[in-house]
């Protein structure tokens, strides 16, 4: 695959997307300073606000793009309201755009416990002490809840906190971006057809 163009023989071999965004995550990982696996997780609320934020990806395959968060915070309820949700990768170093976009849905119980077993004991007593997205009247308030978390789970296994889970986004569309000079950027964009696979189309810039 050419580091300067999207090619249009990288498209003709790529019938699904998942193998072209396996390859520039790999090549992110190795060019960008921090969090390669960082994006962008576009939401709406209740009244069709938009937000956003950074989030960690946590895995994908061909069943889609999977994150872990405190259901209870601004994300985990928007999502919940709509199970619907858009990502934007941008890798600055590389000059390249991945957008997702696609209805969601939860991760299995299973899924989700393998994933926080690998997190750092500190992180597991966070997902507890954390009122994620709620005022909090102080930053000792915060220090005192992960003591007590501390206290509480000294010994033996953290267990996951039910409202602490992962989402895993199903796209229907991918769209691949690179940056060309005068901004003639190339743009390639993978639709989900009605028999469940992918068509493509190049996209003006």
């Amino acid at each position: 695959m050419s580091d300067t163009e999207l090619t249009s023989s990288d498209f003709t071999e790529a019938g699904e997307p998942f193998r072209l965004f396996a390859a520039w995550l790999d090549d992110a990982t190795k060019s960008e300073i921090n969090d390669a696996n960082g994006v962008a997780l576009a939401t709406v609320d209740a009244e069709g606000m938009p937000d956003v934020r950074m989030v960690l990806l946590k895995g994908f395959d061909e069943s889609g793009f999977v994150f872990y968060t405190n259901f209870e915070s601004a994300k985990g309820q928007e999502i919940l309201g709509s199970m619907k949700a858009a990502m934007c990768f941008h890798w600055k170093s590389l000059r390249r755009q991945v957008r997702i976009r696609g209805p969601v849905e939860l991760v299995s119980d299973a899924e989700a416990d393998s994933y926080y077993a690998t997190r750092p004991r500190g992180s597991r007593i966070g997902a507890w002490a954390s009122k994620q997205s709620r005022p909090l009247e102080s930053r000792f308030a915060l220090e005192k809840a992960v003591a007590e978390y501390t206290a509480r789970y000294a010994i033996g296994e953290i267990p996951r906190p039910k409202h602490w889970s992962g989402f895993r986004i199903v796209p229907k569309t991918i769209e691949f971006w690179h940056d060309r000079p005068f901004r003639l950027h190339d743009r390639v964009v993978f639709s989900r057809n009605a028999a469940g696979g992918w068509d493509k189309a190049r996209l003006y810039p």
